[in-house]
């Protein structure tokens, strides 16, 4: 793969990523707990396992979100470029 090209391109697509990782986070957050944010590990209003659960789950999405538009996006560069 050309990487002057490939560079750039896949940090545009990690962005919008993280962006996407965030909007399906807060999604799921929402219809699951039925609150609007997650738990913050310093507020004294959840337990521990609330948080540790909010944060796993948070992970989860982050990855598999991450993973799926790196994955996309070398794909879509394969096809676009035959590289």
């Amino acid at each position: 793969m050309n990487k002057a090209l490939y560079k750039p391109l896949s940090w545009v697509v990690g962005a919008l990523g993280g962006i996407l990782a965030g909007q399906v986070f807060k999604q799921v957050w929402s219809r699951v707990a039925g609150e609007d944010d997650a738990p913050d590990a310093t507020d004294r209003d959840y337990t521990w396992r609330q948080v540790v659960i909010a944060a796993a789950v948070q992970g989860a999405i982050f990855g598999a979100v991450k993973a799926a538009t790196e994955r996309a996006g070398a794909v879509g560069y394969r096809k676009a470029t035959g590289d």
